[in-house]
Order: structure tokens, then C-alpha cells, then sequence
């Protein structure tokens, strides 16, 4: 274990290295000058070389990266161009937002995901099972800058039972959740079928039907366990893509996280912001995977002991 955690923190090192890297050259490479952006239309030359140099954006481009990363290596994530504070201020105020939306769109997809998927195994070529292989392809189906819209024009300006954006209120996180974790549910409940039915003609399992064991002891403790493996690393993705900050979700419900503020720094050229975004999006999805390998090998003993 020690050696797999090791090996866990050199790809963490290795990948961000060179995500940060592709990220700072490209984002140098796009057109737009935060120093037009931030001074506006009628700033004079002066003022506009005076605050490049106050940024140090008049740097050439290999000093600039350099001082990046050596920031990096000292845990500064530089300063906001736009907002001038730290950027590791800005990144502590958003990441609780995403992390919360992350995790509640997650209990909703496990919530429907599971007792549909078990269903549809359960009751496969039958009725029950094309509904709700019916329902879970509509849900993969619906994108979320569609979903999103049609959920605050019927629960928020239709009924009013939720706020249409923000996440000031208590109940504002619902919407976007259920938005995210839809399409997350129809994913899991779709591989959760699939693999249930996999397993159901494995020869264990006939021989704890033979042993006059309850449904609930076939088919919840030997065949759901084995068939969470493949679930397990959907799930691992798709946790760390939430993780990440859905960015469109996020727009759409003006939801104050890590996408929203990955967007709105992007179009005022603020470099630091978007570089540490990315950099923390990337750092989450590979650590994510990688607890994910742990879980595998949690719940499949051949796995730990080949490592």
C-alpha cells in the first residue's frame, strides 16, 4: 500500500506539471490583454505599461513561468490580476461550493441510480425492465444546459418552491444537483444493470440459491457487491468530473464555484485564477482515481493481493 500511495504521488506531481504547463503556455497564447481588460478602452499607453510592470506581465514569457512554478513549489498560487488578492483566497471561498454540489449531486444519483438499476435486473425483459432502461436513456439523453433552464422555469418561476439561482438560500442547492445527478444516475443505473446481470449466471450465485438463502442475501450481499466493481470506477470519474466544477451547471445557476469563477476569469484574462482552477481540477480528478483503485481493492480481494 505504501508503495501504490507513493506511486499515486508522483503521477499527482508528474500530470499537474504538465497540465500547469500546457495550461500557462495556451492561455498566453490566446489573443486579449488583461491590462486592456482591467484599464478599459481609454487607459493611455503609460498607465497600461505601468501596471504590466506592476504584474509582471512585461517579463519574458520563460521568466514568467519560472516564477510560477517556483511560487507553486513555496505553496503561492500567485496573486488575482482582476481582484487583486491571493489566489489561494479566492480558491478557499469556491471550492466549498463545488465540493457541496459535487456531493449532493452524488447522494441524488446513488439515490436513484441503485433501486432502478436493481429493478431493472431483477425484472430484466420484462416491463419494469424497458421502463426504466427507457428513463435512464432519456436521462443520459438531456444536457444539462437544457435540463437546467427547464428545472428553474417549472420548480422556480413556475411553483416557486426553489431560488432560481445563487446559493444564498437553504434550498438553493436542489436544482443544480438534481440537474447534475441526473445524468449521473441514468450512467450508473444503465453499468448497475448490466453487471448485476453479468453476475446473476455466475455459478456462485446458483449455488447460494441452492443453499436456500433469501433474495436479499443472493442477490444484495454476493451478487451487488461483485457488481459495484465496474460502478465503482464510473462512479471515480464521474466524482472527479463534479469535482472539478461542472462548469455549464454552475453558469446556468450562477452557482458560486470553481466553474463559475474558471469562466469569469478566463474572460477577464486573469491568468493566475485560471491556471490554479485547473491545476486544482486536475489534482482532484487524479486523486479521486486513485482512491477509486483503493475502493477496487476494498471490495475485491484478488486485487490486493496481486499488489
Amino acid at each position: 500500500m505504501i508503495s501504490y500511495l507513493m506511486r499515486l504521488g508522483i503521477n499527482v506531481a508528474f500530470i499537474s506539471w504538465v497540465v500547469g504547463s500546457l495550461v500557462f503556455l495556451l492561455i498566453h497564447l490566446v489573443p486579449g490583454d488583461p491590462v486592456a481588460v482591467m484599464l478599459g478602452d481609454w487607459a493611455s499607453p503609460a498607465d497600461e505599461e505601468a501596471l504590466r510592470e506592476q504584474l509582471g506581465l512585461n517579463l519574458p514569457l520563460t521568466q514568467q513561468y519560472l516564477n510560477y512554478w517556483l511560487g507553486l513549489v513555496q505553496g503561492n498560487l500567485g496573486q488575482s490580476l482582476f481582484f487583486n488578492q491571493p489566489v489561494s483566497s479566492l480558491i478557499g471561498e469556491r471550492f466549498p461550493y463545488t465540493l457541496q454540489l459535487a456531493l449532493s449531486s452524488l447522494a441524488i444519483a446513488l439515490l436513484i441510480s441503485f433501486p432502478l438499476g436493481l429493478w431493472a435486473a431483477l425484472k430484466a425483459g420484462r416491463w419494469q425492465d424497458h421502463m426504466a432502461m427507457t428513463v435512464s436513456l432519456v436521462g443520459v439523453s438531456i444536457p444539462n444546459f437544457w435540463l437546467g433552464p427547464m428545472l428553474i422555469l417549472a420548480f422556480s418561476i413556475g411553483l416557486a418552491w426553489f431560488p432560481v439561482s445563487g446559493a444564498e438560500q437553504p434550498w438553493a442547492w436542489v436544482l443544480p444537483s438534481v440537474t447534475l445527478g441526473t445524468a449521473l444516475a441514468a450512467i450508473l443505473a444503465r453499468m448497475l444493470r448490466a453487471s448485476l446481470l453479468e453476475i446473476f449466471h455466475e455459478d456462485y450465485i446458483r449455488t447460494a440459491q441452492a443453499k436456500g438463502l433469501s433474495a436479499w442475501g443472493v442477490y444484495g450481499n454476493h451478487a451487488l457487491r461483485n457488481a459495484l466493481l465496474p460502478v465503482v470506477t464510473i462512479l471515480g470519474l464521474q466524482l472527479g468530473t463534479l469535482l472539478g466544477g461542472a462548469v455549464i451547471t454552475e453558469v446556468v445557476f450562477d452557482w458560486p464555484g470553481l466553474g463559475q469563477l474558471l469562466v469569469e476569469s478566463i474572460q477577464r484574462r486573469d491568468y493566475p485564477v485560471v491556471q490554479a482552477c485547473i491545476l486544482i481540477i486536475s489534482v482532484a480528478y487524479i486523486t479521486v482515481n486513485g482512491l477509486t483503485e483503493i475502493v477496487y481493492a476494498a471490495l475485491d480481494p484478488r486485487i490486493r493481493l496481486a499488489k
